[in-house]
């Protein structure tokens, strides 16, 4: 970090696409999320609409594509590319993002840029050989060579479509080719802009009035009225109607698990896990601002995101507490809502920094947490509650597993046979769970299950 610091003094990081580069190095060299970093960085600048939407597109893109593109820049690098300086590294990779990807900038504006900021960092020398590099791939950009298919599928899915190996070889197992191949295009589309409509404050039919007038075109969420996807994602919040709170940025399937709940106007509800709090709002929209929601989180910092977020969107009837959701002991409710933590494998469209930061082991890890937490929620709804488990990952390991392992041990649950109000595309062929896929349902990939309490547990 001294060195991005010492370059920084220097205005080294003059521009986007140096500032794209200062971001990819912290990503590398820190466990910090690209969403934080991209988010503290724009905050902190004064940076048109323009080129912020740009600094978006190269940090996200390099990202999403940085298994393609270090295959090729492997391919190209005399000498071992991962152990290149880092700031070399991620000049060359935003550079050939630019050069695959985006059409509306030249290649010789994307090699002359990269140039320039080597040049300044690591003198002429480094730079004619980046040069030299950027140019070689593009006159063969029309020829370039991937692992043959027939010979190793899962290197080829790797390399070509950038994702971990070990994450292609658990998909082709469970999905076969096919499947797997849509999977993975659809994990790097660059994602959708989804709202969900508050209608404490508007109607649908008002918020869609109001989108026409501003000319933001939009369509019909697919399976929730209250959704509705935008065609363009740049400078919604900036919008009036967003801190009127008139909507709130939300993924349609993030609205399932709320919706399988079946909360009513008058019920004591607990969220579990709850920050930054936008099942928590959706519940007390279901709920039309009546009875009460308990929202739990571990820390004070996420809770006051979560308030701001329910004063912006006139939600009355949230509690917060701090406390860890394992020590949790008040009363009995009549919902509970045990948004899990999980691995996210089902929003890698949006976050793709975490199919990187990922390994197999983090899954199995994560799998006692997620019983243990599904046992507490258990133990805090009344007889003849229910509880939804949801995450929003795609894996069985850390969805019906966890439940089929918990029903094993606590025969006063049952599976809700309420699932079956759901469209048939969006259940397990027995009923008993909701799956959004990717590339079935065109959401993120989310999982959630409902359990109703028959009797006392032992």
């Amino acid at each position: 970090m001294k060195d991005d610091q010492h370059l920084a003094s220097k205005n080294i990081y003059n521009g986007i696409r140096a500032t794209a580069v200062k971001i990819l190095n912290r990503i590398d060299r820190t466990d910090a999320y690209l969403d934080k970093l991209l988010e503290n960085e724009l905050r902190n600048s004064e940076l048109s609409a323009q080129d912020k939407a740009l600094l978006f597109e190269l940090v996200h893109g390099v990202v999403r594509w940085s298994g393609r593109i270090d295959w090729i820049l492997n391919s190209f690098y005399k000498g071992q590319f991962s152990k290149c300086v880092p700031n070399v590294k991620n000049a060359l990779r935003v550079a050939l993002y630019q050069i695959l990807f985006l059409n509306k900038i030249p290649d010789y504006a994307a090699v002359n840029e990269a140039v320039e900021f080597i040049k300044k960092i690591q003198g002429q020398r480094t730079a004619d050989l980046i040069n030299a590099i950027l140019r070689n791939i593009i006159r063969n950009k029309n020829s370039l060579r991937y692992p043959d298919p027939n010979e190793d599928l899962v290197e080829y899915f790797s390399s070509f479509y950038s994702h971990p190996s070990w994450m292609v070889k658990k998909w082709i197992a469970r999905f076969g080719r096919e499947a797997t191949e849509a999977l993975l295009q659809a994990n790097n589309e660059r994602p959708s802009l989804t709202i969900r409509v508050n209608t404490l404050k508007t109607s649908i039919e008002q918020m869609k009035s109001l989108l026409d007038g501003s000319g933001i075109q939009y369509s019909e969420g697919k399976f929730i009225p209250e959704f509705l996807q935008l065609k363009s994602t740049s400078n919604i919040t900036d919008w009036e109607y967003f801190s009127k709170g008139y909507f709130n940025i939300q993924d349609e399937s993030t609205g399932l698990a709320c919706r399988l709940l079946d909360v009513k106007p008058g019920m004591r509800v607990l969220d579990l896990c709850a920050a930054p709090g936008g099942k928590t709002a959706y519940l007390a929209n279901l709920m039309n601002n009546e009875g009460e929601i308990i929202a739990l989180d571990k820390y004070e910092s996420r809770l006051k995101v979560l308030l701001r977020n329910m004063e912006r969107l006139a939600v009355k009837n949230v509690i917060t507490i701090e406390a860890d959701a394992l020590s949790f002991n008040d009363g009995q409710f009549d919902r509970v809502l045990l948004d899990a933590p999980c691995s996210g494998l089902g929003t890698l469209s949006k976050k793709p920094d975490i199919k990187w930061k990922r390994e197999l082991q983090d899954l199995r890890k994560l799998n006692a947490l997620q019983s243990e937490l599904l046992e507490k929620a258990a133990s805090l709804v009344k007889t003849g509650g229910s509880v939804v488990y949801s995450t929003c990952t795609i894996e069985p390991e850390e969805n019906f597993e966890i439940v089929q392992d918990f029903l094993k041990r606590n025969p006063c649950f049952k599976i809700s046979e309420s699932v079956n109000c759901f469209p048939e595309v969006l259940r397990d062929s027995n009923g008993y769970f909701l799956q959004s896929l990717p590339f079935v349902h065109k959401i993120d990939g989310a999982f959630s299950c409902k359990l109703d309490k028959i009797g006392l547990l032992k």
